[in-house]
C-alpha cells in the first residue's frame, strides 16, 4: 500500500536525484490570468517560463499543484472524475527532452527503488501524425529503447496526442503512459488504442517541440522544453490495486464522514452511491478552494459561482441521502486534517472554511424553501392540465429565478402525479448557458498568461498602483489579487472603507507623476529573506521559491514578481482609474486603463 503522502514524497525525491529543484505548488486563483477561474493543471503557473522567462530554480524544476477543473462537474460521481485534484510535475526548460524524459519516467514507474510497477501493465500513446507535423516516432523509439514493445504503444491522433498552448505558440507531441485495470494481465495488442475501457492514463510528458505562426506552419523552438504531469489521486488508485478513485486513502475517511453523518452505509445501494462520491468530491473541493491563501467566497460570478454550485450541489445530492439540515463542517474538517501536511493553509484556515460552508448551507435551504413555497403557489394551475405535465419553461424559472434545482422539480412534480417537459426546460437552459458563455468571453478576453506588449504595460502599472495606494491609504494595504488583459486592468486590495473621490485622485495623480519620471524596471535575482529585508513587497499568502526575481521601479517601487514588465514606465501612457468599489468583505477593488 502507498499513501498520498508518500506518493508525494518519492515522486520529489526521484526528482531530486535527478538534480531537479524542488518549487512550491501555486494558489488555486491564477495571477494576471483572465482566460481561466482557476489553476487547472500542473503547468498552468509555469507558462510565463515555458514561453521563455528564466525561472530563479533553474532549468530543472520538480512539484506537486492543487487543480480545479470545472468543465465536467457534471460527470463527477463516476469512479474517475474529480472537480480538485492533485498533479505532481517535472518541468525541463531547454535542459533534457525525450530521451531523458522517457527515461525518468520510465525508471519512477518500474524500478524496484521506487514505485516498482509491473512492466507488463504499463502502454503508452504517441503523436501518429498528421499534415502538420510527422509521427512521433522519435518518442516511440525511447520507449522500445527502455522496454515498451510495439504492441503496448498506441499511436493516436492530434485530438489524444498533441498538446498547444492556443491557436498560435508553443505546441508539440505528447506522449501518454497507462495503466491495465482489467482483469488479469492484458493481452497480446492491448493498448489505449485497441482497448481503451481498460486502461487508465496516470502520466502525461508534452514536448513543446515547436512555434505555430499560424494554422499550418510550425517552425522548431531553439530553446524546447518538457512538461510532464502526473495524476496523483489515480495513481494512488493503481499502485494500490483499486479500480476507483474513491476507494482510496484520498476518499475514504471522507465517505465515511458522509456515512456517519447519513446513516447510509457505502456500497449497499447502486443508486445512492453516486451522491456519497459527488458530497466527498465537491466537500474536498469547496475546502480546497476556501482555504486557498487567495481564496474566493461564494456569489454568483465567476470563481465563486463555481464554488457555490459545488456546495449546493454537495447539499442537494445530501437531501437523497436522508440530511435534512447543516452538514458540511463534519467531512470538511476531514479534508482539512487529510491535507493540511501538504497544503498547511488549510489547518490554518479551518474556522473560515467551516464556517462559509456553514452560511451557504443555511442559504441554499433558505432557496430551497423558497422555491418548494412558488411551487406550491403554481400547483393548482398545474394540475388543471389534463396531460399532467408541468412546462419547462416555468422549471426553468423555478431554477434560474429561485435557484431550484431541475431534480427537485421533477421530484415535487412526481408527487403530484406529474412529469416536467425536460426537452422545453433543456432549450431554455441551453439559452441561458450561451448567453453566459458570451459573457465569458467577453469578460475573459486574452491568452494564456498574455504577455502582449500592451498586457506587459498593465502589469507594470500594478506595481505603481499597489505602491501609491499604500503612499495613501497606510501599510495596510496588501494586494489581493489581479486580472490583466490587453484592454485593462483589474487589482484587489485590502482597505476596510470606500475610498473617498480625494484618495482616489490623489493614488491617480502619484502614478502618472511616476510614468512623467520615466523611471528605468530593473530586475535582481535574491534570496527571498533577502529580498524581503530589502524592502521588497511580496505578497501575502504567495508560495515563493528560496530564490526570486525582484523587479525594481527607479526609486519608487521595490516588489517580488515573476513578471513580464516593460524597460521603462514612461511607455505606458496616461494612467486612468475608471471606479473603485469593494470586491468583498475588506477587500477593495480599482478598475483602470491606460490610455
Amino acid at each position: 500500500m502507498i499513501t498520498p503522502d508518500q506518493l508525494r514524497s518519492k515522486y520529489l525525491d526521484f526528482f531530486k536525484s535527478k538534480n531537479h529543484a524542488v518549487i512550491s505548488g501555486k494558489s488555486l486563483i491564477p495571477e494576471n490570468d483572465p482566460t481561466v477561474l482557476f489553476t487547472t493543471a500542473g503547468m498552468h503557473p509555469l507558462v510565463p517560463y515555458l514561453l521563455g522567462e528564466p525561472h530563479p530554480a533553474g532549468a530543472r524544476l520538480v512539484d506537486y499543484q492543487k487543480c480545479v477543473r470545472t468543465g465536467d462537474i457534471d460527470e463527477v460521481g463516476d469512479p474517475a472524475h474529480l472537480t480538485c485534484f492533485e498533479m505532481l510535475g517535472n518541468w525541463s526548460l531547454g535542459d533534457y527532452f525525450k530521451k531523458d524524459s522517457i527515461a525518468y519516467s520510465w525508471e519512477f514507474l518500474t524500478s524496484p527503488d521506487w514505485l516498482a510497477l509491473d512492466p507488463g501493465k504499463l502502454s503508452v500513446t504517441v503523436f501518429k501524425g498528421d499534415d502538420n507535423a510527422p509521427r512521433d516516432d522519435e518518442s516511440a523509439g525511447y520507449w522500445k529503447a527502455v522496454g515498451v514493445g510495439e504492441d503496448r504503444i498506441a499511436y493516436l491522433p492530434a485530438s489524444d496526442n498533441w498538446w498547444a498552448a492556443g491557436p498560435t505558440g508553443p505546441c508539440g507531441p505528447d506522449t501518454e503512459i497507462f495503466y491495465w485495470v482489467g482483469e488479469g494481465v492484458p493481452p497480446a495488442g492491448s493498448n489505449k488504442g485497441t482497448d481503451p475501457a481498460n486502461w487508465m492514463e496516470i502520466w502525461n510528458n508534452v514536448f513543446m517541440q515547436f512555434n505555430r505562426i499560424d494554422e499550418k506552419t510550425l517552425v522548431k523552438l531553439p530553446k524546447q522544453n518538457v512538461d510532464t504531469g502526473m495524476g496523483l489521486e489515480r495513481t494512488v488508485c493503481v499502485l494500490n490495486g483499486k479500480t476507483s478513485v474513491y476507494q482510496t486513502e484520498s476518499f475514504q475517511p471522507i465517505i465515511a464522514a458522509v456515512e456517519a453523518v447519513s446513516g447510509y452505509a457505502y456500497g449497499t445501494d447502486p443508486a445512492k452511491d453516486p451522491s456519497v462520491r459527488i458530497i466527498a468530491d465537491h466537500v474536498r473541493s469547496a475546502t480546497m478552494i476556501l482555504g486557498d491563501p487567495k481564496g474566493v467566497t461564494p456569489s454568483n460570478v465567476g470563481a465563486g459561482y463555481v464554488l457555490r454550485r459545488l456546495i449546493r450541489r454537495a447539499v442537494r445530492h445530501a437531501r437523497k441521502l436522508g440530511i435534512e439540515g447543516g452538514f458540511l463542517g463534519k467531512p470538511a474538517a476531514v479534508v482539512v486534517d487529510l491535507l493540511s501536511g501538504a497544503y498547511p493553509e488549510l489547518a490554518e484556515n479551518r474556522a473560515k472554511i467551516i464556517d462559509e460552508l456553514a452560511r451557504e448551507e443555511a442559504k441554499f435551504l433558505e432557496t430551497l424553501q423558497k422555491g418548494e413555497h412558488e411551487y406550491e403557489k403554481m400547483l393548482p394551475n398545474l394540475l388543471r392540465n389534463p396531460q399532467k405535465v408541468m412546462s419547462g419553461r416555468l422549471a426553468f424559472k423555478l431554477y434560474d429565478t429561485y435557484g431550484f434545482p431541475i431534480e427537485l422539480t421533477q421530484e415535487l412534480a412526481a408527487e403530484s402525479g406529474m412529469t416536467v417537459d425536460l426537452a422545453e426546460f433543456d432549450a431554455a437552459f441551453k439559452k441561458h448557458q450561451d448567453l453566459s458563455r458570451a459573457g465569458a468571453e467577453q469578460t475573459f478576453k486574452g491568452g494564456l498568461a498574455d504577455q502582449s506588449e500592451q498586457a506587459t504595460k498593465y502589469h507594470t502599472a500594478t506595481h505603481l498602483l499597489h505602491k501609491a495606494l499604500r503612499m495613501v491609504l497606510g501599510d495596510h494595504v496588501a494586494q489581493k489579487g489581479s486580472n490583466i488583459t490587453a484592454e485593462r486592468l483589474r487589482f484587489d486590495f485590502s482597505h476596510p472603507a470606500p475610498m473617498t473621490p480625494d484618495e482616489v485622485a490623489r493614488v491617480q495623480a502619484i502614478v502618472n507623476e511616476q510614468i512623467a519620471r520615466d523611471l528605468p524596471v530593473t530586475m535582481e535575482m535574491m534570496n527571498l529573506d533577502d529580498a524581503k529585508a530589502s524592502g521588497a513587497m511580496a505578497l501575502f499568502g504567495e508560495k515563493y521559491e528560496s530564490v526570486v526575481k525582484v523587479y525594481t521601479i527607479g526609486d519608487f517601487s521595490k516588489e517580488v514578481c515573476g513578471g513580464p514588465h516593460v524597460e521603462r514606465i514612461g511607455t505606458l501612457g496616461k494612467f486612468v482609474i475608471q471606479k473603485e468599489q469593494s470586491s468583498s468583505a475588506g477587500v477593495r477593488r480599482i478598475r483602470a486603463v491606460l490610455e
